[in-house]
């Protein structure tokens, strides 16, 4: 199978993968909960989210990987007796560290076997700010765009609620809405309905 280039510090990724042969990644709605803990564990050590989409077969997210010196080392341990030595902090192992740990959950929960996720996993360099602002909206659409709802506003399993909302967040909130210049413009911007054109780029599945 192809391999694909290293994670690299500092820069902006749109993350994404799917089930094994497109199976199901996400059973029941413990399972998205579970995934987002163990994304906490992993992912946000290394990296700012901007924006996140689960879906049954498939996820995205929108990250910046953290520059090295960002790193809070302490935040990488996952044993009392292992600690992460700065030069050996890997961001594209974290993401196999998340996977793998979700596996092993998923095959001992449902007494399977073999691997949940295809591999590898996919990412894509986010490199303007149009771009951005777009994918941003295409990951909070990807439900309405895969027909599992009409609405963007009708589905939970999004990073959509938590931006508009008040409430606490590990998410980039500030700086989403400040794409859109503030929190009116990015409500207005989800509720459009979008020329197919505008984000034909960003239909990766």
């Amino acid at each position: 199978m192809a391999s694909l280039e290293p994670i690299e510090f500092w820069y902006y990724y749109h993350i994404y993968n799917k089930g094994n042969n497109g199976d199901i990644i996400f059973f029941e709605d413990k399972n998205y909960t579970y995934f987002l803990s163990l994304y906490l564990k992993y992912i946000h050590p290394i990296a700012d989210t901007f924006c996140w989409c689960l879906l049954k077969n498939h996820f995205h997210f929108l990250i910046r990987i953290k520059e090295l010196d960002e790193i809070q080392l302490d935040t990488l341990t996952y044993s009392k007796n292992i600690k992460v030595d700065r030069e050996k902090v890997n961001p594209s192992k974290q993401f196999s560290h998340l996977f793998n740990a979700y596996t092993q959950s998923i095959n001992k929960t449902y007494n399977r076997t073999g691997s949940v996720f295809e591999k590898p996993f996919q990412r894509k360099i986010v490199s303007s700010q149009n771009y951005f602002q777009k994918l941003i909206f295409y990951i909070h659409n990807n439900p309405v765009h895969h027909k599992i709802t009409d609405n963007i506003l009708d589905y939970n399993w999004s990073s959509y609620h938590t931006i508009v909302s008040s409430k606490p967040t590990y998410l980039l909130r500030d700086e989403v809405i400040e794409m859109f210049d503030d929190l009116s413009n990015f409500k207005f911007y989800h509720s459009k309905n979008h020329a197919s054109d505008e984000i034909k780029s960003l239909i990766l599945e």
